[in-house]
């Protein structure tokens, strides 16, 4: 199973070929100071808070429009691997191998209809996202978390059904802290385990109700 990375790549990222540009640009995220080419029409720029790849109007014809981003810029976090997918010899193996997992995990109808690949469970974090919310819509699921200031080892949670927030109501249950652990999606309350509480609250919102 394909574990999603929380840290962004970009810090990683070492062009295959690296010619500075010194005349600054403006991008998506700000005026980049640090711009270089991977190759004619490929350009990576980086700015104090983000950055990312512009490709010039040719190369960015070579994306598949099934991901294909307007004005050729793609962000470092995720979009990036775009430009790795379409253009894998400027690339070395362990990034095309992050950016096959990237896209698998955010665009997998794209994946799937460009590669032909099925993609199964464990093989997405979104499509296993969606069957998580699939099988839990009517379960209790964990939006916030803390160790309980009043009762010892034990974790105080806050649920909804489904874990949506902002709908529906909201109720709390103690999960003893050698079970809760942060999973993939979230943590699903067992009604005949966890308890439900309605007693004094660490939680700053709740304790003025």
């Amino acid at each position: 199973m394909n574990k999603l990375n929380a840290q962004t790549l970009h810090p990683s990222i070492s062009p295959c070929i690296n010619t500075p540009i010194d005349t600054a640009i403006n991008t998506p995220w700000g005026r980049a100071d640090h711009s270089t080419t991977r190759e004619e029409g490929i350009t990576r720029h980086s700015t104090p808070s983000h950055g990312g790849f512009h490709l010039d109007a040719p190369r960015n014809f070579k994306v598949h429009p099934s991901w294909r981003n307007n004005g050729g810029w793609y962000e470092e976090d995720v979009e990036w691997a775009k430009v790795a997918f379409t253009f894998p010899a400027l690339f070395t193996a362990d990034e095309r191998a992050s950016a096959d997992r990237f896209l698998r995990d955010f665009h997998p109808n794209a994946y799937e209809h460009i590669t032909g690949i099925t993609l199964l469970k464990g093989q997405s974090y979104k499509c296993d996202q969606a069957r998580f919310a699939h099988d839990h819509k009517a379960d209790w699921v964990v939006i916030a978390a803390l160790m309980s200031d009043h009762h010892h080892d034990l974790v105080e949670c806050i649920a909804t059904l489904g874990g949506l927030r902002g709908k529906g109501d909201e109720r709390r249950f103690l999960v003893p802290k050698f079970e809760y652990r942060v999973r993939r999606h979230s943590f699903v309350i067992d009604l005949d385990r966890h308890a439900a509480y309605d007693g004094p609250s660490s939680f700053v919102g709740w304790r003025e109700r």
